[in-house]
C-alpha cells in the first residue's frame, strides 16, 4: 500500500490540476496492475462495503489508548474526521513494517474483518495499528469504514489514463463506464487500445453533460442554430438494449433496472441493439408529476404492483446513441434526432420524445424560459444542430438555460463544524423560518459563502453560542440569509412540514431584522404556486 499512500499524500498536498495530472499519469503508467486497478476503483469513488461498525472502532481506540469515550468524542468534534482523529490519537507504532501491497489489503486482509466477532475485530485492528505509521492507519480506517474519498475529478483520472496508455480520452471513458471487474487482467486489457467501440453490454456510454448557459451566445449565435427543448426535472438515464439484454443506467452509473420494471417491459417491443438517452418521469392521467413523486419510485428497489399502477413511469427520450449496432455519437444532433423520431414513432406509449420548441429568436427562447416554472420544468436545453454527442462536460454544443432558483430569507439557528479542511471552522449551517411565532428549522446549507465570509461567520458563531449539543452549536437568532433552492415540497418528516432540494446560501441580508425573515406559510405559497403537473396531449408529449 506504500505507493498508493504516497499518491494519496502527494495529491492531497497539491491544488494544481496540472500537478495532479502529472502524478496520476505517472502512477497509472508505472504501478503494478494488481494494485493500480484497486487504486482506480477507489479514486473513482466506487461503492465500498463498510466492514466494521463505528462503535467497534471507538471501543478499539479506547482499549489501545486508554482514553475515555468522551475525550475521543471531543477530539472528533475538533478534528471533524473519524479516521484522522483515530490516526492522531494512536501512539507511535511499536515495530514499523512495510505495509502489504494494496491488492493484498483489499482482497485478503480487510475482508477478514467481516467474519470476526467484535472482540476479534478489535484485536486484529490493534495488531494492524501497532505496525503501521499514521498515514497508513488513516487510509486503513477509511477503507474499512467505506469512507474513502479523494476528491479527484473523474475527467482528470480519464485524462491521466489516456496519457499513460497513449489512448484517446473517449476510449478510456467508454471502457470505464458501468461495472467492470477489479482484476489485474482487466487492467492489463485496458492498457491495450480498443478495437472499434468495444463497449460491453454491461454498462452505459459516457454521458454528455450540458454547460450552464453562456450569455455571450445571445450576441454571437443564432437561436435557430440549436434544437431547443424543455429541461425536464426527472432522472437522467440511458436505456440499453443489446440483443436480449435490457438495462437502465442512471447518470451516476448505477443500475436502476429493477426500480423501473414498467420501462423494461415496454422496452421489449423496441428494436434490438439500441441505446437511448433521456429522462425518467412519472405520469398520471396524461400529466407529468413533480420530482417529489418520482422519489417514491427511486427509493424502491422492487416497486409493488400498487405503486406501478399509481405512479407509472415513462422514458422521455432526447437522443439516440446507438441503433442497429451502429454508434451514432459522431453524427450531428440533427441526424440523431431524425433517427430518434423514427424509433419513437414505432415505440410503445411508455417511450416519448422530448418535444422541440418552436423558437426562431432568442426573444422567443427567453419568453419560453419564463414559462418554465409554471410548466413544472427547470428551464431550457439548447443543443447545436450540427454538434456531435461528446462525453463529459464539453462546452460548446449543449447548454442548460435554467430558471432562477426559488429563495427564502431565513434565520441562522444552528452551526456545526465541517469536515476535512473545514474541520476547524463552523461551516455547516441550519436555517429557520417563522411558524406560529417560533423559528423552526427548514434547510441545511454549507455552500455559497467565500472563505473570508466563512471565517468571519465562524468567529461570530463562537461568540454568540447559546448551547452546545455535541458538535452542534445553537446560536443567537440574529443573522438573516437568503437561501436559494431548486424545488420545494411538503414533508411530514420535517418539523417545518416542508423540504427543499439543493439548498445553498445566496447572500447574507444585513438589511433585514430576524423578525422580517420569511414564514412557513410563505414557503407553502411557493409550493402551491408550483405546477402540480406538466400537461401534454395525445400519445406524444407536446406543448400545452
Amino acid at each position: 500500500m506504500q505507493s498508493f499512500a504516497q499518491l494519496f499524500q502527494d495529491l492531497d498536498r497539491t491544488s494544481s490540476t496540472s500537478g495532479k495530472l502529472v502524478l496520476l499519469t505517472a502512477y497509472f503508467k508505472h504501478t503494478a496492475p494488481q494494485d493500480a486497478v484497486w487504486s482506480l476503483y477507489l479514486l473513482l469513488g466506487r461503492k465500498q462495503k463498510r466492514l466494521i461498525q463505528r462503535r467497534t472502532l471507538e471501543e478499539a481506540i479506547g482499549q489501545v489508548t486508554g482514553l475515555a469515550p468522551w475525550l475521543v468524542q471531543e477530539s472528533y468534534a475538533v478534528v471533524g474526521d473519524l479516521a484522522e482523529t483515530i490516526a492522531l490519537l494512536l501512539p507511535e507504532p511499536i515495530v514499523k513494517i512495510e505495509a502489504e501491497p494494496l491488492h493484498v489489503w483489499m482482497e485478503k486482509e480487510l475482508p477478514r474483518l467481516s467474519s470476526l466477532d467484535e472482540q476479534a475485530q478489535i484485536e486484529l485492528l490493534s495488531a494492524w495499528w501497532k505496525s503501521l505509521d499514521r498515514l497508513h492507519r488513516f487510509l486503513l480506517i477509511k477503507l474499512i469504514t467505506g469512507g474513502f474519498r479523494m476528491g479527484v475529478a473523474r475527467n482528470l483520472i480519464i485524462k491521466a489514463m489516456a496519457r499513460a496508455f497513449e489512448q484517446s480520452e473517449t476510449s478510456i471513458a467508454e471502457r470505464l463506464s458501468g461495472n467492470w471487474p477489479v482484476t489485474a487482467e482487466w487492467y492489463e486489457a485496458l492498457r491495450t487500445p480498443a478495437v472499434g467501440t468495444q463497449v460491453a453490454a454491461r454498462g452505459p456510454l459516457p454521458f454528455y453533460l450540458a454547460s450552464p448557459f453562456d450569455p455571450e451566445l445571445l450576441g454571437t449565435e443564432s437561436a435557430t442554430d440549436f434544437s431547443i427543448e424543455w429541461k425536464w426535472d426527472g432522472i437522467r438515464a440511458q436505456l440499453i438494449k443489446r440483443g436480449s439484454h435490457i438495462a437502465l443506467w442512471s447518470r451516476g452509473e448505477e443500475v436502476i433496472t429493477e426500480n423501473f420494471p414498467d420501462i423494461i417491459a415496454a422496452a421489449q417491443q423496441l428494436a434490438d441493439d439500441l441505446v437511448l438517452d433521456g429522462e425518467l418521469l412519472i405520469e398520471s392521467e396524461g400529466r407529468i408529476l413533480p420530482f417529489s413523486v418520482l422519489q417514491t419510485r427511486i427509493n424502491r428497489k422492487k416497486p409493488s404492483t400498487k405503486i406501478l399502477a399509481k405512479h407509472p413511469a415513462i422514458f422521455l427520450a432526447f437522443d439516440c446513441l446507438e441503433h442497429e449496432g451502429r454508434d451514432l455519437r459522431d453524427h450531428s444532433q440533427r441526424k440523431r434526432r431524425q433517427r430518434l423520431e423514427a424509433i419513437i414513432d414505432r415505440a410503445p406509449a411508455t417511450f416519448r420524445s422530448s418535444p422541440l420548441l418552436p423558437v426562431s429568436s432568442w426573444e422567443d427562447a427567453a419568453r419560453l424560459r419564463e414559462e418554465a416554472k409554471a410548466r413544472g420544468v427547470e428551464g431550457l436545453m439548447l443543443k447545436r444542430w450540427e454538434g456531435t454527442y461528446k462525453s463529459g462536460r464539453k462546452r460548446g454544443d449543449w447548454w442548460k438555460w435554467k430558471v432562477d432558483p426559488m429563495t427564502l430569507d431565513a434565520v441562522l439557528l444552528y452551526a456545526q463544524a465541517g469536515h476535512g479542511r473545514r474541520a476547524t471552522l463552523y461551516t455547516d449551517y441550519t436555517f429557520a423560518l417563522w411558524k406560529e411565532g417560533q423559528l423552526v428549522p427548514f434547510a441545511k446549507a454549507y455552500s455559497g459563502l467565500t472563505d473570508a465570509e466563512m471565517t468571519e461567520l465562524d468567529r461570530w458563531i463562537r461568540a454568540h453560542t447559546i448551547e452546545r449539543f455535541g458538535p452542534v452549536r445553537s446560536v443567537e437568532a440574529l443573522r438573516v440569509f437568503e437561501i436559494a433552492f431548486e424545488g420545494i415540497s411538503l414533508s411530514p418528516r420535517h418539523k417545518s412540514g416542508i423540504a427543499v432540494r439543493f439548498p445553498r446560501i445566496l447572500r447574507e441580508r444585513p438589511d433585514k431584522r430576524p423578525e422580517e425573515a420569511n414564514t412557513v406559510e410563505q414557503a407553502l405559497e411557493l409550493i402551491h404556486g408550483q405546477a402540480a403537473f406538466v400537461d401534454y396531449s395525445g400519445t406524444r408529449i407536446g406543448m400545452k
